[in-house]
């Protein structure tokens, strides 16, 4: 037969498949075609000697990644560069190399003991085009490993815990802290590269240490927290004016500690069925931070009740048309409650995973309802304050490695007198010139100090008029 008849009679027979394939599933009742399918697979079983098991990405209906998942990816990025020929390629840590991995429906071997087995990358579904208000894919990726049934027993036990061992130490070795934010109810992330550190921040030195030590204790407390029937979490409340390095000790305490910072935005979550999502999808040494907690949503009822106070004083919207668009927009808007976010963080899915921080921070911790911010959620209360000398002293080492100038003592006396934050500090110290000559910086904020201090006393003049005028008008109402 020649190779032309070979090709033809071949395509025949595919031909001739096809259309009774097409024809059994159209004509036969699907009761008879789950019956033969049911059958036949079991049929197969005693043809077939491998076994097949699927490892899937998502855990629980999607709501949280598979460990089991990310261990065999980390294990296997360390093999398959040799033999897949489609790779998938990140950065690594410290932006320094190539972190390679399989990608979809790629197949790698791998041998343990002398016994020789395989692993396939693949996914079900199609991602949908990702934009901001769709930033979810719709697809489950999975690795599916297959091996010879007669080795059962040797690759289910000794062989899975020896790639779940080795990814999970590969993870440690190449972990690449990150910053997430979130759109809606997913979190999105960039590779976290903040330098600030515990001793780049301008802070009193006693304070800092108490800080640090605090950290430490807490990274350090697994077993104390589960003796005391406790989650592993604590709550950190920074509050201070603008300026004062709130966000700034956030960064210093992920580098301090090692951990991925989850950057919330409230105003982003649609209820507190998303707010409950994201947390149970945030990962074990984390910061989950929510900043100006006092703007980010109503929490507390006073919105309500100042507009109930408008109503009763006969102030309504002039115009109903804009009043429906008013109340079409608030609609729209966060239904997130207090009760949702207490819940989130210390209710009975905050315990789903293990050594996070959560750190809220206000500009006005007065307005922050006190359900809120009570010991047991925000566990220590730090407050960031204006800068004074010892601070300096952080900042003027660090942009011009100064550890004594002759005008510090002039500094000391005016840090006395004024309130300057720390950011404003900077900004005087911050070179202006390729020379960045330290004593221009340093008089330059001695002149910014002097003006601090007459803005302050000026302003304190006004008041003291402002309350006089209204001691002199009270009296002359009560002798009227």
């Amino acid at each position: 037969m020649t190779p032309q008849n070979m090709f033809a009679n071949l395509g025949s027979i595919l031909a001739s498949l096809m259309f009774i394939r097409a024809m059994f599933q159209q004509y036969f009742p699907h009761q008879l075609q789950n019956f033969l399918e049911k059958y036949s697979q079991r049929l197969m079983v005693f043809f077939y000697p491998y076994i097949q098991i699927r490892f899937n990405e998502f855990t629980g209906e999607r709501l949280t990644r598979s460990e089991a998942y990310s261990a065999i990816e980390n294990y296997l990025s360390s093999t398959t560069s040799m033999q897949a020929k489609r790779l998938k390629a990140e950065i690594g840590k410290n932006n320094q190399s190539l972190v390679l991995s399989m990608d979809d429906h790629e197949e790698v071997g791998d041998e343990f003991k002398g016994v020789r087995l395989w692993w396939a990358s693949g996914k079900d579904g199609v991602r949908p085009q990702t934009t901001l208000f769709n930033p979810a894919p719709d697809e489950k990726r999975y690795y599916r490993l297959t091996f010879h049934k007669k080795y059962r027993d040797l690759i289910i036990g000794p062989y899975l815990n020896h790639v779940l061992k080795e990814g999970k130490a590969i993870k440690v070795r190449n972990r690449q802290r990150k910053l997430y934010t979130n759109y809606g109810s997913y979190w999105s992330h960039v590779v976290f590269e903040h330098p600030a550190t515990f001793q780049t921040l301008a802070m009193e030195p006693e304070k800092k240490q108490e800080i640090i030590n605090d950290l430490d204790a807490f990274s350090k407390a697994e077993e104390f927290y589960a003796r005391i029937g406790r989650a592993w979490k604590r709550g950190y409340l920074l509050y201070g004016p603008p300026g004062t390095g709130k966000s700034t000790m956030i960064a210093a305490m992920a580098n301090h500690l090692g951990y991925d910072i989850y950057d919330l935005e409230l105003t982003a979550v649609r209820d507190n069925t998303e707010l409950r999502r994201l947390l149970i999808e945030t990962s074990s040494k984390s910061i989950i931070v929510i900043e100006d907690i006092d703007c980010s949503l109503d929490l507390t009822g006073q919105r309500r009740k100042k507009k109930k106070g408008k109503k009763e004083s006969g102030e309504e919207e002039k115009e109903p048309k804009k009043k429906e668009e008013k109340e079409e927009n608030e609609n729209k808007s966060s239904q997130v409650t207090l009760s949702g976010l207490l819940n989130f963080i210390d209710g009975l899915w905050s315990a789903c995973g293990g050594e996070r921080l959560v750190v809220f921070t206000t500009n006005y911790v007065e307005k922050l309802d006190p359900a809120l911010i009570r010991k047991g959620r925000m566990d220590k209360h730090i407050e960031l304050s204006f800068c004074k000398f010892e601070a300096f002293k952080v900042l003027a080492k660090n942009y011009h490695k100064l550890e004594y100038h002759h005008w510090f003592p002039k500094i000391s006396e005016l840090f006395e007198e004024a309130d300057m934050t720390p950011a404003d500090v900077a900004e005087h110290l911050m070179p202006k010139s390729i020379s960045g000559e330290a004593t221009l910086c340093l008089e330059s904020l001695i002149q910014g100090l002097e003006k601090a201090i007459e803005e302050a006393k000026l302003k304190a003049e006004v008041e003291a008029k402002k309350i006089e005028e209204s001691a002199k008008n009270e009296a002359k109402e009560e002798d009227k």
